[in-house]
């Protein structure tokens, strides 16, 4: 894995600054237009170190968000960056989000996806975000390009006490079309799956965790991985620490 060259720091540096502006300035936005007041807030997902056989790995998931009950703006943010290396994953969306019912939202953005050594991607997503019964949270999205795909992804929070809390992940992607570029094949589905315990130290504002995450391509896809010398799946233990504010 190639090292975060000047030029790629610089294209996230950029990206970045450009997210964090148009949160920064939702508010006034909306005040013009006649929103109600907004609220503000931070969440991680995963905010973590991973330990694999071969390498080891900082990950995150995290959005932030401002609007009130009717509109919100939000910046979704994953990546992963090799120890030592690059950034192996580096994804960033832009999402115009609205409820559609008392636990969904319905959202349509743009994602950019620029990992380092790989070609950059471009998206329009599209999807709906919410709680499913039995207070499952789930997310399916389109994201279209020359290169689309569909994600899926579900989780549930267990609470074996009310403050430790055991929370199965389930993420799965398809493509749509062949991206050989990135070594994708349509119809090549990749999984992640995690499983994270978690300690609410602050009333769910601060919790250390951790756990496994495991990933493996299928069909095309991961053909296309071996074919570079590369494995199609990966087991890692992870340490970690969420936030939400």
């Amino acid at each position: 894995m190639s090292g975060a060259g000047p030029k790629g720091m610089q294209s996230m540096k950029h990206l970045m600054i450009g997210m964090l502006m148009a949160v920064l300035a939702a508010p006034a936005a909306m005040a013009d237009v006649g929103v109600p007041p907004t609220v503000w807030s931070f969440r991680t997902e995963k905010l973590e170190y991973r330990l694999g056989k071969q390498e080891n790995s900082f990950a995150w998931d995290f959005d932030a968000r401002v609007g009130g009950d009717e509109f919100r703006l939000v910046w979704k943010s994953e990546g992963l960056r090799i120890i030592g290396g690059g950034f192996a994953e580096l994804n960033n969306e832009l999402r115009f989000q609205k409820p559609i019912s008392t636990f969904f939202d319905a959202f349509a953005g743009v994602a950019a996806s620029t990992p380092d050594g790989e070609p950059q991607r471009y998206y329009g997503s599209f999807g709906v975000t919410g709680l499913a019964p039995q207070w499952f949270e789930v997310e399916a999205a389109l994201y279209l390009s020359k290169y689309s795909y569909v994600k899926g992804r579900v989780n549930y929070q267990a609470l074996i006490t009310n403050r430790l809390i055991l929370t199965p992940e389930v993420i799965v992607t398809m493509p749509l079309a062949d991206d050989p570029a990135r070594g994708i094949a349509a119809g090549g589905a990749s999984a992640e799956l995690g499983l994270r315990l978690s300690y609410d130290l602050i009333d769910r504002s601060v919790a250390p965790y951790i756990g496994l995450n495991y990933k493996r391509s299928f069909g095309g896809t991961a053909k296309l991985i071996r074919a570079n010398g590369q494995s199609a799946e990966e087991l890692t233990g992870v340490l970690g620490v969420n936030f939400f504010f």
